[in-house]
């Protein structure tokens, strides 16, 4: 058992932008990471997939330009390897953490025959482990074939064949958009999808996001255009595909059959392939040894500590863990906060 003062559980951007500010003080910690490289849950997006904004970066090194419009995953990947060996952090992989319990003397974070004694643990796993998808009556029947979009790749596979894409945020417009040049695709939302103006990019959405926060912190009222993270950013093949027409999305079917699905007029279409895009999950089964884990899946907490265990804090699932911060852009100011509570805890633990 390894005695330490902060684990941090995961290594994509937002564990390594909580070491940026772990670092800076004089506490030891370690990341301990369950994939095989560095990148996160960047090095399972899909090939072409792309940021929203021209360029985004995690604390301390801005990400280097790219030729492109808006930067590729294999950018981001790069520039999330090349941080972490600038910065020299203690990082283990591949380490899966299979549980973290109460201990007289701190919390116990476990991982196969290793075991870590710490002061404060921080969660930063994400949510690529933990994809959702909805059920729908006749879904077991179905023989087609059935992925999340956290196991898409390409368009390839669906080559000439029928495919519904299921989901209305920007995975679900993106992936429609490559797969409907090579398939029938048809595009499924539980409402009609929100499309920015070409000239609004994710950028400008954290700015908007940043003054909402502003306006409700000081009591004011926000009537600015609104613009959700989630709504859709027309990136270029999002513009491309709007030329061809493609972007209709209809309401969602009632039911599977074995070959396909049936609608609320009770037409019926054969189906080869669904491509559910809608969306993910807290990935904190960690978490629930501490008891931690709530009905919906989430944790409560005082801005990003756990409001039952205040050993822990939780970094990087969304809006609920602080505004933007499963974003590389935004989530600097977390990860800051976050660190900062951390010192002021285990200072006044040590006194």
């Amino acid at each position: 058992m390894q005695q330490i003062d902060v684990v941090v559980v995961g290594g994509g951007q937002s564990a390594l932008a909580v070491a940026y500010f772990l670092r800076r003080t004089s506490r030891s910690f370690v990341l301990l990471d369950a994939e095989q490289h560095p990148g996160g849950a960047w090095q399972h997006g899909w090939d072409s997939l792309h940021l929203f904004s021209p360029a985004s970066s995690i604390p301390g090194w801005p990400m280097p330009p790219t030729h492109e419009e808006t930067p590729s995953r294999d950018h981001v990947l790069d520039y999330l390897t090349r941080y972490e060996q600038r910065y020299g952090f203690p990082i283990r992989r591949p380490v899966w953490v299979e549980s973290i319990e109460p201990h007289p003397n701190g919390l116990l974070v476990k991982a196969g025959a290793e075991a870590w004694l710490a002061q404060a643990v921080v969660s930063a796993t994400g949510t690529w482990r933990h994809p959702y998808t909805p059920r729908y009556p006749g879904q077991t029947l179905f023989r087609g074939q059935q992925i999340h979009s956290a196991q898409y790749v390409n368009p390839e596979p669906f080559m000439g064949k029928t495919v519904l894409i299921v989901g209305g945020g920007n995975s679900g417009a993106q992936i429609l958009a490559e797969v409907s040049r090579v398939a029938e695709a048809h595009w499924i939302t539980l409402a009609d999808p929100q499309f920015l103006p070409d000239d609004v990019d994710g950028y400008v959405l954290f700015e908007r996001a940043t003054e909402r926060w502003r306006a409700q912190q000081e009591g004011r009222v926000w009537d600015e255009p609104a613009g959700g993270l989630g709504d859709i950013v027309m990136v270029p093949s999002v513009k491309e595909a709007r030329t061809r027409s493609v972007l209709r999305a209809v309401r969602p079917f009632e039911r599977f059959t074995e070959s396909g699905v049936v609608w609320s007029d009770g037409h019926e279409i054969a189906v080869d392939a669904v491509i559910w895009c809608t969306s993910f999950r807290p990935a904190l089964t960690h978490l629930e040894a501490l008891g931690l884990v709530e009905p919906d899946g989430r944790v409560q907490v005082n801005r990003t500590r756990s409001v039952k265990e205040p050993r822990v804090w939780l970094v990087g699932y969304g809006e609920w863990t602080g505004m933007a911060s499963a974003t590389l852009v935004g989530v600097t100011r977390t990860a800051r906060s976050t660190v900062q509570e951390i010192e002021v805890y285990l200072d006044q633990r040590e006194r």
